[in-house]
């Protein structure tokens, strides 16, 4: 067995029972401990557990919020391919309206704008920044005070400015996830994510499976809420289903 397969069985038991030891996954997967340990590892730097004296436990909660540079140096990978197959999301008229929540994985689709006519909305600088480098789309920038550490814009001006709009389609990121509610820990950009969902008319969360299970302070929507979730291939199973019983397609990167 591969490492990627014992390490999606590890989130799958965790998911499950919240808790596993080195020597019972070194039994069912006839390994080492010391492999079993590596692994642990692994998925720890990850941030998809939290390791403990003889195993590891599931990780639920985050409380400190990683900065943009930390954020633009993890799972680059993995959100590339995130934003790639985010692409097939987007409207088939060039037309229509994309509104890009503020995150390094909604930054990452930006490229995928370039042949589009229609205007490009967001309320994060480096998106901003990012599509005005396009040949194609008009950008819009939401007013608001920016939030030191993200570069969005937050506050009642930014909420005030989605009411009076309808995007077609909106991109949405995220700190964590789980299968009933999503989160972020402030909650002046959990109002403004919040009226991104109530506005759009069709919601598309792009998130690594890094995020999944993280329960933060502010819960800005259902997941039910959401029409589709772009991830990776290592989202835990069970979660998975979940998801789609609640009405939110998945789509794996």
């Amino acid at each position: 067995m591969y490492a990627q397969e014992r390490q999606r069985q590890v989130l799958d038991a965790l998911e499950q029972s919240g808790r596993v030891t080195v020597s019972e996954l070194a039994e069912r997967f006839d390994v080492t401990t010391e492999t079993v340990r590596r692994d642990l590892d692994d998925l720890e730097r990850r941030g998809l557990l939290a390791r403990v004296h003889g195993g590891a436990i599931a990780r639920r909660t985050r409380d400190a919020e990683p900065d943009l540079d930390t954020r633009r140096t993890t799972n680059t990978q993995a959100k590339r391919r995130i934003a790639d197959a985010a692409r097939a999301l987007l409207p088939t008229d060039p037309e229509a309206s994309v509104l890009l929540d503020a995150g390094t994985t909604t930054l990452a689709l930006v490229p995928h704008l370039a042949e589009r006519t229609g205007p490009v909305l967001t309320h994060a600088l480096d998106v901003a920044q990012a599509a005005l480098g396009l040949a194609g789309p008009t950008v819009h920038v939401l007013p608001g005070r920016l939030r030191p550490g993200t570069g969005a814009g937050v506050g009642a001006e930014t909420v005030s400015a989605l009411a009076r709009l309808r995007p077609e389609v909106a991109f949405l990121g995220c700190n964590g996830f789980d299968g009933t509610e999503l989160f972020t820990p402030d909650p002046e950009e959990g109002a403004v994510k919040s009226a991104i969902v109530e506005r759009s008319s069709r919601r598309v969360l792009l998130a690594d499976s890094s995020k999944a299970q993280v329960r933060q302070l502010v819960a800005f929507a259902r997941t039910g809420d959401i029409d589709a979730l772009v991830t990776d291939a290592h989202l835990p199973e069970a979660l998975r289903s979940e998801l789609e019983d609640a009405g939110t397609e998945v789509v794996v990167a």
